[in-house]
């Protein structure tokens, strides 16, 4: 369903993804007509559609149709998470579900942080709906392993933190600081630009509470790494060196558990964030990705053809 006073850039829409639960979709088309397969951006845990930056979309619009989406519980999607338990393996079902809820047989998938695990289940599950993957600032589905690091304690406090009740200057306060502390510390981080873009986020979900849903959520059916050899769809890691979520060798770990469908790439000076100084380099190594993955799938199609005499 579209949803009436939508930006002119783009449509806004309403997507089922079970009876009772609907997904907010933004829907940009490209800047000008392409072949290209669109681009399914899919966040992290907590994170609404507006925490894609609009530097990023409009670069990867200048190739392809480009497609973000409120998680649920986040956003203007549907918040019943005490009524309607899900584990967070259902996530990427919804992320079918906008697929299918925008007509997109085919795509390229992009996916941060617990979004990356998520696209991860979907090349496993669903490798027919995705041209490529590509996966940023997040872990292999066996995250857990004993010879990897994980988060740095002062992001660790702040996560026990999330469902504390703060007023509305407090909260973003809050969420400005976690950007700032999960971003690395090697860059500038502007925080006029981090508070302008969650003061959206929260004008956006017409609430000031952050999402908990997903830190309370099942984690089980997320422990698959073992089966991650067996992707075939061309798969982009990229590694943010200076991530203190998931530091340095998650993406190597990542990259060597997938084999030989993966690419490992490095974007210097990259946390666990998104600003927007990092998007013109992040949009590059994402559209040569995409542009090579439908290379390839070409070749393979006219390879396949038959000969004529």
């Amino acid at each position: 369903m579209e949803i009436p006073g939508a930006q002119p850039h783009g449509t806004e829409h309403e997507v089922e993804a079970e009876p009772g639960v609907t997904l907010w979709v933004e829907d940009l088309p490209a800047h000008r007509p392409t072949p290209a397969a669109p681009v399914l951006l899919v966040n992290g845990a907590g994170s609404a559609g507006y925490g894609w930056p609009d530097t990023l979309v409009e670069a990867l619009r200048e190739r392809h149709r480009v497609v973000r989406y409120d998680h649920r519980d986040t956003g203007r999607s549907t918040h019943a998470f005490e009524d309607r338990l899900y584990a967070l393996a259902d996530l990427a079902t919804d992320a079918l579900a906008v697929l299918d809820g925008r007509g997109i047989d085919r795509a390229h998938l992009v996916g941060m942080s617990l979004g990356g695990m998520l696209v991860q289940l979907l090349a496993l599950d669903a490798p027919h709906r995705l041209v490529s993957a590509a996966l940023l600032c997040t872990a292999a589905l066996d995250a857990g392993a004993p010879d990897l690091p994980g988060p740095t304690r002062d992001v660790q406090r702040m996560w026990q933190e999330l469902g504390d009740p703060r007023d509305e200057a407090g909260e973003l306060a809050w969420r400005v600081e976690y950007r700032r502390r999960v971003s690395g510390g090697v860059l500038p981080f502007d925080a006029a630009e981090f508070t302008a873009r969650e003061r959206r986020i929260m004008d956006h979900t017409g609430r000031v509470e952050p999402c908990t849903a997903h830190a309370q959520a099942d984690p089980g059916g997320l422990d698959r790494g073992a089966e991650l050899g067996t992707v075939t769809v061309p798969t982009l890691v990229v590694e943010a060196p200076e991530d203190p979520v998931h530091p340095p060798p998650h993406a190597d770990h990542l990259a060597a558990r997938i084999g030989a469908a993966a690419q490992l790439v490095t974007v210097d000076g990259m946390g666990h964030a998104l600003p927007d100084l990092l998007c013109a380099p992040i949009a590059a190594v994402l559209l040569e990705h995409a542009a090579e993955a439908e290379d390839a799938e070409e070749a393979l199609r006219r390879a396949a053809q038959p000969t004529q005499r």
